[in-house]
């Protein structure tokens, strides 16, 4: 048998919290001596702690780990019960990660407003596209909805195309339709020279030209975007100009090389009011 300190230390738990899942009845020791009081535990109850500590960190409370415990769960269910725990942690380290990202893209936004250099900006005609593309539908138009819902797209329309036997010719093109209220639809496009067909299990579409567009090149990731929108909205503004719809954004290079090295065009269409 183990003291109450050593069994503290080898389930790598302090003695105040030993003492705690013996009062509540969810870790009794083996063995209490009757003139000391002390307690002392076996090197089998290091099963049930382990159980009871795997529990606790599923978010359940203590009267429900002794409910669990009590009724001796399988080592399968156990650790199917950690698995799912483990995804949705895996998935909120993920979701907190996306989100410190944007602060910090926001910060140096803040931090560079007035510092964009407008004279980056190109008026051109943008000619049509053909494109293969997927949609789906974001919630908004904020980067915490746009991104997970366009990422995807693009592995998936890349892997069509080539079961397809699809050739893509060109660079990647995103495009952006208002949807219902708020929401979005998000139009991951690859360049193509292939006729439409039902047989494909993607659209294929010509994007029309624009006879007039502010341009503006943006370098690095896409969390810095931001900046790079409101350098040439200020310009647009300045320049008396209204802007009509979504950008577009022609992916020149992503993906490839350092996210430093990654350049997309956008291509904002406008009008004079």
């Amino acid at each position: 048998m183990f003291t109450i300190g050593d069994f503290a230390r080898l389930g790598r738990v302090s003695v105040r919290m030993l003492r705690h899942y013996d009062a509540v009845g969810l870790l009794p020791p083996a063995h209490v001596d009757p003139s000391s009081g002390y307690r002392f535990y076996t090197a089998a109850q290091l099963q049930r702690l382990n159980r009871l500590l795997a529990l606790k960190d599923l978010g359940l409370t203590l009267d429900q780990v002794k409910i669990v415990l009590d009724e001796k769960l399988s080592v399968e269910q156990l650790h199917g019960m950690l698995s799912l725990r483990r995804a949705e942690l895996r998935q909120q380290i993920l979701a907190d990660e996306s989100r410190l990202r944007r602060v910090e893209a926001r910060l140096r936004a803040i931090e560079r407003e007035g510092a964009m250099p407008t004279d980056d900006v190109v008026v051109k005609p943008v000619p049509s596209a053909r494109v293969a593309r997927l949609t789906a539908t974001a919630a908004s138009y904020g980067p915490e909805d746009i991104g997970p819902v366009i990422q995807p797209l693009y592995p998936e329309l890349m892997a069509r195309l080539e079961r397809a036997g699809v050739p893509i010719t060109g660079y990647g093109i995103a495009t952006y339709e208002p949807a219902e209220g708020d929401q979005v639809l998000v139009q991951a496009g690859f360049t193509v020279s292939v006729e439409p067909s039902a047989a494909y299990d993607f659209e294929v579409v010509d994007l029309p030209a624009l006879d007039q567009a502010a341009t503006i090149v943006h370098r690095g990731v896409m969390d810095d975007i931001d900046a790079t929108y409101q350098a040439v909205a200020t310009w647009i503004e300045a320049q008396g100009y209204r802007q009509n719809g979504y950008a577009r954004e022609v992916y020149l290079n992503y993906g490839h090389g350092a996210p430093a090295d990654w350049v997309t065009e956008l291509q904002l269409e406008i009008t004079k009011p």
